[in-house]
């Protein structure tokens, strides 16, 4: 065994030493340290495999290891063993096996909580609220939804016969199902929202991200009143750095530099312009941004805020310029590792915390005011690196009582949509349907017999203050006068179901609307009361603010960035 292990320790090192002379010469520097460190984690590995006084798991403790080895790195540099390639490959295809459906706990059973419409969950008409009670005659009672999910999922063209619970039916249904390839749309949804103004919902960066923006795009225009364009980006992750390119570049000229990367191996040092013909170089376009627009949306934000092709409204996006590869390990594993930063075309990184740099209990902080830098846009406007994509209109986030809250992670609404299913056939068109008073006191009514209790903030900031006074022994003074203020401010549920009337509303006829039509339903249902849409409805029917936005040099976020160091610089700094 030791001479194996002599031999195996040999032949790792020499490998690895390969690996990195054939990337750069560079690392010849640190081929002792690098050969050092593996020889002590082998022979650690090895004699703790050996003497530990109990049974260990190899695999699980390379697992471990490796795990908090890469995260005193970054977040998004990460061990993918074999077992988890598939839900990898998902993640950058949209592509897997299975049955087309979202599932979530409820108890002790799995239920689906929305079937994917064109799969085969909705063609063996598997319905929200189903609830799953066995998997290929398996009983599944107390399994979680993980273990659910690997049940469904599976190689394209096998069947699967799942045992369901309905409400509304005296007996379990069965339902014998055949998987499918399930590639999910990036573009869920997409279509004319008023009579001049185009909608495009992107919420990933899949293969063929591009591909269905320029179907999208390209079937809006056959329609002649078409006059400018919402391109959504809310909520969005990332992906594929090359199809954020091609995105831009529909909007942009064939030639024009959309982002370029940087990185400690020269071969990432890269600028990607546009390689292909435009489809619309002069539509208006305002594009929509949120705290988890991050990645490839802020590549696509950025360069077209850079560009001054578009406004980009909303929130500061979560600020992730790093840039990932996959690269081969063995025995088909892969490693996610950081490569580089990327740059817009002003020359701007959005990385928003500081990686490299950590404290000493291993947290890292925000890139501080002092090291952020003013670049320009292709107009001369003025914009700033780490920290996101700062919009260039802001429209604060919707605020959620407490109650919504509750109802929403009690499945409060989810079942009462469930029931409202049953009763009710059909309704109307998603963009126009709409819950009346009457079925609102009817929803009013079903909640009276359940619990969604919850607090308010002012509630716990009251219990807060009450800590405090106990740990400052002051509470026998003011302990009364507490007690009086909570009595005043205690919320009633049946006032707050009336109080918070139109924003339960919303989510009611959303999930609803999703029980009809799906996603594309849930979409437009939340389309009629989106403050961020209606932001954009009203800039893209003014073109004289468009046109001021984007030509409007010295426009500065104040709150966020250093005031004084614009003023100590005669112009931006250009990278």
């Amino acid at each position: 065994m030791k001479v194996f292990f002599k031999k195996f320790k040999l032949l790792f090192i020499a490998i690895v030493f390969a690996g990195y002379a054939m990337i750069s010469y560079s690392f010849v520097d640190n081929y002792f340290e690098v050969s050092k460190n593996l020889d002590i984690f082998a022979t650690l590995f090895r004699e703790l495999n050996i003497y530990y006084v109990d049974e260990t798991n190899p695999g699980d403790l390379m697992k471990k290891g490796i795990d908090n080895m890469l995260s005193s790195l970054d977040p998004y540099t990460n061990f993918i063993p074999e077992s988890e390639i598939e839900d990898y490959r998902y993640m950058t295809t949209g592509q897997y096996g299975g049955i087309g459906a979202l599932v979530r706990q409820q108890g002790d059973y799995v239920i689906i909580s929305e079937p994917y419409e064109g799969f085969p969950a909705q063609k063996a008409d598997l319905r929200a609220g189903d609830k799953i009670l066995k998997v290929n005659d398996i009983d599944v009672k107390g399994k979680k939804t993980d273990d659910i999910s690997k049940y469904l999922k599976g190689q394209a063209s096998t069947i699967i016969k799942l045992l369901i619970e309905r409400e509304g039916e005296d007996k379990p249904i069965e339902k014998t199902i055949n998987r499918e390839e399930i590639k999910i749309k990036s573009v869920p949804y997409s279509g004319m929202i008023t009579k001049n103004i185009g909608y495009i919902k992107l919420t990933g960066f899949t293969e063929n991200a591009a591909g269905e923006v320029k179907s999208a795009l390209l079937e809006l225009k056959k329609n002649p009143e078409l006059k400018s364009l919402i391109f959504d980006l809310r909520g969005n992750p990332g992906g594929l750095l090359k199809e954020a390119i091609e995105i831009v570049n529909l909007f942009e000229e064939k030639g024009t530099e959309i982002v370029s990367t940087r990185g400690k191996v020269k071969d990432w040092d890269k600028v990607y312009k546009g390689n292909n013909s435009p489809i619309d170089i002069a539509i208006p376009i305002a594009v929509l941004v949120d705290r988890g627009s991050a990645s490839a949306s802020e590549i696509v934000s950025g360069s077209l805020q850079d560009l001054d092709r578009g406004v980009v409204i909303g929130q500061r996006s979560y600020g992730k310029g790093l840039v990932q590869q996959t690269r081969p390990l063995s025995y088909n594993a892969q490693l996610k590792v950081t490569v580089a930063k990327y740059y817009t075309p002003s020359g701007r990184c959005i990385q928003a915390l500081d990686y490299s740099h950590r404290n000493e209990d291993g947290s890292v902080d925000k890139v501080p005011d002092s090291l952020i830098t003013a670049f320009k846009t292709k107009g001369g406007r003025i914009v700033y690196d780490g920290g996101g994509i700062a919009p260039d209109i802001t429209v604060e986030p919707q605020k959620f009582s407490g109650i919504l809250g509750s109802l929403i992670t009690k499945n409060l609404i989810f079942d009462y949509a469930t029931k409202y299913r049953i009763a009710h056939a059909t309704i109307a068109p998603a963009k126009e349907f709409k819950i009346t008073d009457a079925e609102y006191d009817q929803f009013s009514a079903f909640l009276a017999n359940k619990e969604y209790d919850y607090t308010t903030k002012t509630e716990k900031a009251l219990e807060e203050f009450r800590n405090d006074a106990k740990a400052d022994k002051s509470i026998d003074l003011i302990g009364p006068d507490i007690d009086a203020l909570k009595n005043k401010i205690m919320h009633n549920k049946k006032e707050d179901l009336v109080k918070y009337k139109a924003e339960i509303k919303q989510f009611l006829e959303e999930e609803i609307a999703s029980r009809y039509y799906f996603q594309n339903g849930r979409l437009e249902a939340s389309l009629k009361d989106d403050k961020e849409v209606e932001e954009a409805f009203a800039l893209l029917n003014d073109s004289e603010k468009y046109t001021k936005i984007l030509t409007t040099i010295g426009k500065a976020d104040k709150p966020l960035y250093n005031a004084d160091k614009l003023k100590d610089s005669k112009k931006p700094k250009e990278n």
